[in-house]
C-alpha cells in the first residue's frame, strides 16, 4: 500500500494545482514524495475521497506502466462539483475502471474515457457483527456525526427525564486520535445500540450536493451490528436493491420531533424488531462485507479471487447462520410474551 507523503510545500501546491485544475487539463503535482514502483503488479486499485486527490497519483509516475489493471475507486462526488476537476477527470480517464460509490454518474462518466460502474460501501461484517456472544443493547438510541436539531433536542429532552441512553457527538471536530481506536469504539457502541440514527450523505448541506442524496458507510455501520436503522434514504434504485428487506431503515423524516413516539411504538413489537435486527446483521454477512466488494472489483477486471476470499466468505456464511439460528430460538419466547 502508498499513501502519499506530503512535502513541505504541499498546502500552498494543492491549492494552485486544484485552482488549475478547474480550467487546465494538464494535472499539476501537488507535492507529494515520489514512490516508484521497481516490480510488475497484476493490479492497481486507488481509492481517493474526491476527484482533487487524483494528482496525487504523480507521486507514483510509473504506475500506468507497472500494473497489468487498473481500478480508481472514487468515494465522494456531487454533480454539481463536476466543472471543477478538468484535470483531475484527465486522470481518472486513464483507468481501466472507474467504480462510483454514488449513484448519480452519468455526466462523471460521460466525461471519462474508461469504463464507469456504482459500487456500494461496505463494512468488515466479520468485526462490527455481535455474535456468537453478543453484548446487551444498553444504548437506547446512538447518534454519530450530522443530525438533525430538531430530532437531537428531542432526544436530549428524553435523555435528561431518564428515559432513554442517549448517545451522540458533544465535540464538533473530524479528527480523530487514532484511527484504530475510533473504529474500534464505533464498532463496540454500535454493537450495544438498539436504535441507530441514519440519513442520507450531507443531508443538511444542499448547498454542497446541489440536492443530490447519496448513502455511503453510515447505513451499513448500523445495520451489520443489528441496530434498528431509524431515519431517512435517499430514494435511487441502488439503495432499495441493496437493503431490500422489511424495516431495514424504520422511516423517520429528518427534521422529526416524534422519535419519541416512534420508539414506543417500536418497542411494542418485539417480533418486528428482532426480525429487522436479525435481517439487518445477515444480509450485511452474506452480501455487504468488504469482501463482496473486492469480488466485484476483480470481476470487472476479468481476474479471479485467490483461496483467502473464498475462506473469508465461508467465515461470513457460517455467522449468518449462526445470527439465523440464535433468532429463531428466542422466537417462541417472543411470541409467548405477547
Amino acid at each position: 500500500m502508498i499513501a502519499p507523503k506530503p512535502t513541505r510545500w504541499y498546502e500552498e501546491r494543492k491549492r494552485l494545482g486544484s485552482r488549475l485544475g478547474r480550467s487546465w487539463s494538464y494535472p499539476i503535482a501537488p507535492g507529494v514524495h515520489q514512490s516508484k514502483l521497481d516490480r510488475d503488479y497484476d493490479l492497481f486499485l486507488c481509492i481517493i475521497e474526491k476527484p482533487s486527490e487524483l494528482l496525487h497519483l504523480k507521486s507514483v509516475p510509473n504506475w500506468k506502466d507497472k500494473c497489468g489493471k487498473s481500478v480508481c475507486w472514487v468515494v465522494e462526488f456531487y454533480d454539481s462539483d463536476l466543472p471543477l476537476y478538468k484535470s483531475a477527470l484527465e486522470v481518472l480517464s486513464q483507468f481501466d475502471q472507474v467504480v462510483f460509490m454514488y449513484v448519480k454518474n452519468e455526466r462523471f462518466k460521460q466525461r471519462i474515457r474508461g469504463q464507469g460502474s456504482y459500487l456500494a460501501a461496505g463494512i468488515d461484517a466479520l468485526a462490527f457483527c455481535p455474535y456468537p456472544n453478543p453484548p446487551e443493547r444498553v444504548i437506547d438510541v446512538l447518534n454519530i456525526g450530522r443530525r438533525s436539531p430538531a430530532t437531537h433536542n428531542a432526544l436530549l429532552k428524553l435523555a435528561a427525564e431518564k428515559k432513554i441512553f442517549y448517545v451522540y457527538d458533544t465535540i464538533n471536530d473530524l479528527h480523530a486520535h487514532d484511527l484504530w481506536q475510533h473504529r474500534l469504539l464505533t464498532r463496540n457502541m454500535t454493537r450495544r445500540a438498539r436504535f441507530f440514527l441514519v440519513n442520507p450523505g450531507k443531508i443538511d448541506s444542499p448547498h454542497e450536493t446541489g440536492g443530490q442524496l447519496e448513502f455511503g458507510y453510515r447505513y451499513f455501520e448500523g445495520a451489520a451490528p443489528g441496530a434498528i436503522l431509524v431515519g431517512d434514504n435517499p430514494r435511487n434504485p441502488e439503495f432499495s436493491r441493496i437493503f431490500h428487506w422489511p424495516d431495514a431503515v424504520v422511516h423517520l423524516p429528518y427534521g422529526s420531533e416524534q422519535i419519541g413516539d416512534l420508539i414506543e411504538d417500536l418497542n411494542a413489537q418485539p417480533e418486528r424488531i428482532a426480525a429487522a435486527r436479525c435481517q439487518n446483521m445477515v444480509q450485511c454477512l452474506r452480501h455487504n462485507d468488504w469482501a463482496h466488494r473486492w469480488e466485484s472489483i476483480l470481476r470487472l477486471v476479468g481476474m479471479q479471487p485467490l483461496p483467502a476470499l473464498s475462506e473469508r466468505k465461508e467465515r461470513l456464511d457460517a455467522l449468518a447462520d449462526t445470527v439465523e439460528h440464535a433468532f429463531a430460538r428466542e422466537e417462541p419466547a417472543l411470541q409467548s410474551s405477547r
